[in-house]
């Protein structure tokens, strides 16, 4: 089974994903956050640095689009193989964000499905590249489900990354497994599973219930956890490596804080993406809430070094 790095706004880019397989560890893919397409699509810098070799290295990383426009996706995708040379693009129809979906897009294309077939057929006809997606099982009704798999049957898919909830869930309630069991019986694509692992035994959870699934995507149970990914791979030596995960998250969030610096301006930006992380992160340790209101506070590298040496020295990880 293949572990993938879930595409987050804001918080899974380049610099991210980089500090990330340094320290942790690797998955076997990286998905990039969205980038949109557009008419006469060109990458802006930002976007140069998530989908280029220079940045990225020899890291397996997959760009993902975000449309509902086939010739705009077909523009894009062939930017990303002609210039920057990827083999493979992701689709998102997961996102369940209102000011994407209000435009048709992410998961709220799901709500169309007949328009959906029909950019389907032609980015598949025109792109010459594999195509996988990453994909919610509908908009606001389970019944969804049964004519989605129908169009998803149709292509020959490179991979769909299925996570079982609604559009109207967003992130709420236990996923929708029996959606998930739906795919497996009707779809002969390679499928991957996204959602709701934040623990180790969440991840054995999901083994049981899908042996067969071909990857496991890691989102926002990872992003808090890092060494989420090294506990699974470590769970059957029965030995507690919380003290070594504390070492290895605190070289983590150096060279994370390290390179911010070198690419953004200014303390403001570089404290933002920081404290954005440790909102997710902050959590995994023991009595952690003092020391997040201090890092969230913090308008200085000094201040926010201080708070972050505290929470380091002063707590420990909690079980994974």
């Amino acid at each position: 089974m293949k572990n993938y790095l879930a595409p987050m706004e804001g918080v899974t880019n380049w610099v991210y994903r980089n500090a990330y397989h340094d320290c942790f560890y690797p998955m076997d893919k990286y998905f990039t956050p969205f980038i949109t397409a557009k008419p006469n699509k060109r990458l802006s810098s930002k976007e140069i640095k998530e989908v280029s070799p220079e940045t990225n290295g020899d890291l397996p990383v997959i760009p993902q689009i975000l449309t509902n426009n086939a010739e705009d996706f077909v523009k894009t995708a062939h930017i990303f193989r002609d210039e920057y040379g990827h083999r493979e693009v992701n689709l998102n129809l997961g996102c369940p964000s209102g000011t994407v979906t209000a435009k048709g897009k992410g998961a709220g294309f799901l709500g169309e499905p007949d328009k959906l077939e029909r950019f389907l057929d032609e980015i598949f006809e025109k792109t010459g590249m594999e195509i996988s997606i990453k994909t919610r099982v509908g908009t606001d009704y389970e019944e969804d489900w049964e004519r989605l798999l129908e169009v998803y049957g149709r292509y020959p898919l490179k991979e769909l990354i299925i996570h079982p909830r609604l559009l109207k869930d967003h992130y709420k309630g236990v996923p929708r497994y029996g959606l998930y069991e739906e795919a497996r019986e009707k779809l002969k694509v390679p499928l991957g599973y996204n959602g709701d692992i934040f623990s180790v035994e969440a991840y054995q959870e999901i083994r049981e219930k899908f042996p067969d699934a071909d990857s496991v995507m890691y989102g926002r149970g990872l992003i808090a956890r890092p060494y989420l990914l090294d506990a699974i791979m470590q769970k059957e030596d029965g030995e507690d490596h919380r003290e070594e995960y504390r070492k290895k998250l605190r070289q983590f969030h150096d060279r994370l804080y390290r390179d911010y610096q070198e690419y953004l301006s200014g303390e403001r930006n570089v404290l933002f993406r920081m404290k954005e992380l440790w909102s997710y992160m902050a959590p995994g340790f023991t009595n952690y809430a003092r020391y997040l209101k201090k890092i969230k506070k913090s308008q200085h590298f000094g201040d926010y070094e201080a708070a972050v040496m505290s929470l380091f020295g002063e707590q420990e990880i909690l079980k994974v």
